[in-house]
């Protein structure tokens, strides 16, 4: 338990992390990296370069100062993070490497302004957050290595399968080297894929989407390759795409995350865009599964680069209702008559479109326009905010204005 002097103190500095967030936690990565470049082969580079991790870290510990006296408000944040930690294989004693550059960073960036006090109560209350990291990440590791099928840290699986599934999207099937039986998952769930790439120094970990559902003999992910070979984002996914071949090994993580279709017989509406599908195929069958009253609705900019759309199609549920949005159909899209809606997903088209009911939970998964879109539509219609899920393909960022 915090002292109540360390609330007070920590609480103060809520107005300086709001402007000076972000350039304590930039500092923090430079000075962490420069002194543990190990480190580098835990963290996802490209967010780093793209300024996407700062940004997550700096609204972190904003929101840690903010509610520093009620942290059981951010304990879903804290489970959030901790799904991504299991999976990139964070450990107790990265912990107080952490802690150590943290405090060297708010000191030289507030200077004068971070008293002894401060850093005291800072040092303090990260000792107190740390704890309640470590303690859910090991039971987090305790319950994926405990199950059936389950394992701690990496295992090694066989590509099995290499499938098309539009012009940008591929399937990549994988199955254990050791022929043992694979842990379940809920549908919507990740897993962590790591790569050695020829030339770079330190290895890659991503997080991608289980794109099938549980119960099956391998795990299927479904990866976009990115247009812009030098898009940082899209380092490992292109890798996979022109390098990785049926019969490679790859290590992987038993599977994550915090966005999932969740048990119970109410309405759910299914929204993604682009390669956002993935996860939803997953929640998309199991649904059907379930017979559960399904709507999904994809937005993708035209039929060449949709995925899955016949997979979804030939999806025995009786309860599912399907709709298609294109930003720029091609002629071809518009001779078959695949699609909806030209244009965007708006609130006035879903509002048209849906069976607008109180009891319905909406998930959605895409481009962080698109997940801010949607939230906007869906609030337009009064959808509350306990019925709204969502994922981030990457460090969570807010929807709504960010502290800055």
């Amino acid at each position: 338990m915090l002292s109540p002097k360390t609330i007070t103190t920590i609480k103060s500095t809520v107005p300086v992390l709001e402007v000076h967030g972000e350039e304590i936690t930039t500092r923090f990565y430079d000075m962490l990296f420069t002194n543990h470049p190990e480190l580098l082969n835990i963290f996802n580079h490209a967010n780093q370069k793209q300024g996407r991790q700062q940004q997550a870290l700096a609204n972190a510990v904003y929101a840690a100062a903010k509610h520093i006296d009620q942290l059981e408000s951010i304990l879903p944040v804290v489970k959030q993070v901790a799904h991504k930690h299991r999976s990139l294989g964070v450990k107790p004693e990265h912990y107080p490497i952490v802690g150590e550059y943290l405090l060297k960073a708010i000191k030289d960036v507030l200077g004068d302004a971070a008293t002894d006090e401060i850093l005291s109560a800072w040092e303090e209350a990260y000792g107190v957050i740390a704890g309640v990291f470590i303690e859910v990440e090991e039971e987090m590791y305790k319950e994926a290595e405990a199950q059936s099928g389950g394992w701690r840290n990496e295992r090694t699986f066989i590509v099995d399968r290499i499938e098309q599934e539009s012009d940008v999207i591929t399937s990549f099937y994988l199955k254990p080297l050791d022929g043992g039986a694979l842990a379940t998952f809920k549908p919507g769930q990740y897993i962590s894929v790591k790569v050695e790439i020829p030339g770079d120094e330190f290895t890659h970990i991503r997080q991608y989407s289980l794109s099938d559902v549980p119960g099956k003999p391998y795990y299927r992910i479904s990866v976009k390759r990115e247009e812009n070979p030098s898009k940082p984002d899209g380092i490992v996914s292109n890798y996979l795409h022109g390098h990785v071949e049926e019969g490679d090994q790859l290590n992987v993580t038993a599977p994550a995350g915090d966005f999932y279709l969740e048990d119970g017989t109410n309405p759910i509406v299914l929204l993604s865009g682009g390669v956002g599908i993935t996860p939803l195929m997953s929640m998309v069958k199991v649904s059907a599964e379930q017979e559960r009253d399904t709507t999904f609705i994809h937005a993708a900019i035209n039929g060449d680069v949709h995925a899955f759309d016949e997979e979804v199609r030939e999806i025995n549920h009786s309860s599912l209702s399907y709709y298609t949005c294109y930003e720029s159909p091609t002629s071809e899209d518009r001779s078959r008559r695949k699609f909806n809606k030209e244009g965007y997903v708006t609130s006035d088209w879903l509002k048209d479109t849906l069976h607008l009911n109180p009891e319905t939970h909406y998930y959605f998964c895409g481009p962080l326009p698109f997940l801010k879109a949607v939230r906007e539509a869906l609030e337009q219609l009064g959808v509350k905010e306990e019925q709204m899920h969502y994922e981030f393909f990457g460090p969570a960022v807010a929807l709504e204005p960010s502290i800055h």
